[in-house]
């Protein structure tokens, strides 16, 4: 059943996101870059559930588009963190709408008390280990 959610939100979301020409995968570097995180090449494989050779052609487009740079790393200059550029912040911003519109597609039969319960409810399930 969340594998049927998944795809159904996914596609949604991939259906909008191509009017910019992302997709969910590719939204989440900038994404993660936007909110201030500066990740690097390793924690956006582990964040996303990818190889990090994988990473380098979502963040190689997204270079190229002028969305991101790849800086070096404070913590560790022989790593790099990937930073939103001004054009990807507003990406980000155009992209977390046309998100939106797909996720009020996606959850119009839910209440309001279930769509306000949701985000912890999936939280628990992407993020805390289990026994």
């Amino acid at each position: 059943m969340t594998a049927r959610a998944r795809s159904v939100g996914s596609g949604r979301a991939d259906t909008v996101l191509a009017e910019l020409d992302l997709r969910v995968r590719s939204y989440s570097v900038p994404s993660l870059a936007c909110s201030g995180q500066n990740p690097s090449r390793r924690e956006l494989a582990g964040f996303l559930s990818l190889d990090p050779s994988q990473i380098v052609a979502l963040v190689d487009h997204l270079e190229n588009r002028g969305a991101v740079t790849r800086d070096q790393d404070p913590r560790d200059r022989r790593s790099n963190v990937i930073v939103a550029t001004q054009p990807g912040r507003l990406l980000c911003r155009q992209a977390r709408a046309v998100i939106q519109t797909a996720e009020d597609r996606s959850l119009h039969d839910l209440n309001p008390a279930e769509r306000e319960q949701l985000p912890s409810l999936l939280r628990r399930i992407a993020f805390e280990p289990t026994a």
